[in-house]
């Protein structure tokens, strides 16, 4: 066998492989779309209900999102915290008429997170200090909630026994770099998240949890430290949802497809620097992302460029990805058709962003919202004797 024909044998061996784990794990999101917890029918929920609202620059935003959770049906003891984090736009001068004409609105204004804390979670902490409720519900500004959203997120968290349940809301995606990477966020968690598994088990590895939306029993926030036990996570979220387990309590992902809607980010530029600012910290060390993004391209990647070879095996690997994101679309209301068909493009856009964000992180340049996305070390005090 000469040295070229061993190479072929290999590489067409890997790609059979590829081609049968994508399969296997086109079942595994067809399983999981089954098993993903839905929330009951609407109802009135007992107990005070505090929504988190964290916000910074959302003067676009901050109206509708308001409204939204205004209008929610089903919550007759209703408490809106916000936390303004030093806006430089309208969004103080808004928030303070927002609360001058509504007294369930608490509003709450800040200068900027301390040294050793990110603006995110020092703004979820300093509201959730001053929320009363026995349920907290945090939830971001370009969220807009259904009429029963908060209602039916709140008795699911309470129906399942869970500590923390975060609804994933179907995803808004117009242009075409979001239509072509935002569905991956959602086919992540469903093609590769033993769901069941992962509401038992306390392992880091097995959380999934998105800040856009998440519902949180009060007291076992406090149990596990709250934000303040996060406090310099760009990931706060799955951070938060691990703190949870670490304490004793249980959380997963869950269905919100009917409960709220989300546009995350608005053109190339935003999906761009968001991903830039959260894909090192997904990966926690550049090997690892190294490892992860080869990964994914072997199994999504190579079997597609198998199949414009004419090989059989590729294309059996590439119609079972695209499966799995058909799957993991029509499940949580996102577009399948023909958006998966482009899954391979996808993944490998994915694995540029993900290597812009180490860039940037060793660059020191990553940003987000004008701040740097590493958080500033605490200053030390004076020394014994000084």
């Amino acid at each position: 066998m000469t040295a070229v024909t061993a190479v072929a044998a290999v590489r067409a061996g890997a790609v059979r492989v590829a081609a049968v784990a994508s399969a296997g794990i086109a079942v595994h999101t067809v399983v999981n779309a089954r098993l993903l917890r839905v929330a009951p029918p609407a109802g009135a929920v007992a107990e005070r209900v505090s929504v988190i609202l964290p916000v910074r620059d959302e003067a676009a935003r901050l109206d509708g999102a308001l409204a939204a959770l205004l209008a929610a049906r089903g919550v007759p003891d209703l408490e809106i915290v916000v936390y303004d984090d030093d806006s430089t736009d309208a969004t103080g001068g808004l928030l303070a008429a927002w609360a001058r004409r509504d007294r369930r609105i608490v509003a709450l204004h800040g200068a900027g997170p301390p040294p050793g804390w990110l603006g995110k979670p020092h703004a979820c902490a300093r509201a959730a200090a001053a929320a009363t409720g026995t349920v907290l519900v945090f939830v971001d500004a370009d969220v807009t909630l259904a009429a029963d959203g908060l209602a039916r997120a709140v008795l699911l968290l309470r129906d399942s026994g869970l500590d923390l349940v975060s609804p994933y809301p179907r995803q808004v995606a117009a242009s075409p770099a979001e239509r072509l990477v935002q569905p991956l966020l959602a086919w992540s968690w469903l093609a590769l998240l033993p769901l069941r598994a992962a509401e038992r088990s306390p392992r880091p590895s097995l959380a999934a949890a998105g800040g856009q939306f998440l519902c949180v029993d009060a007291a076992a926030y406090r149990r596990a430290g709250g934000h303040t036990a996060v406090r310099d996570q760009i990931l706060e979220d799955i951070a938060l949802l691990r703190a949870v387990k670490r304490s004793g309590g249980r959380g997963v992902v869950v269905d919100g497809t009917t409960l709220a809607t989300n546009r995350m980010y608005d053109g190339w530029a935003e999906l761009r620097d968001g991903y830039a600012k959260s894909l090192a910290a997904a990966g926690g060390h550049p090997a690892a992302s190294a490892a992860q993004v080869g990964l994914l391209w072997w199994l999504f990647v190579l079997p597609a460029a198998a199949a414009v070879c004419g090989s059989g095996a590729g294309l059996a690997g590439y119609l079972a990805g695209v499966a799995g994101r058909l799957v993991a679309a029509r499940r949580t209301g996102g577009r399948s058709w023909p958006d998966a068909a482009a899954h391979p493009v996808s993944v490998g856009l994915l694995g540029y962003l993900t290597a812009l964000s180490w860039w940037r992180r060793r660059r020191g340049t990553a940003t987000w919202k004008g701040r740097p996305v590493t958080a500033a070390p605490p200053r030390r005090g004076p020394r014994a004797g000084s």
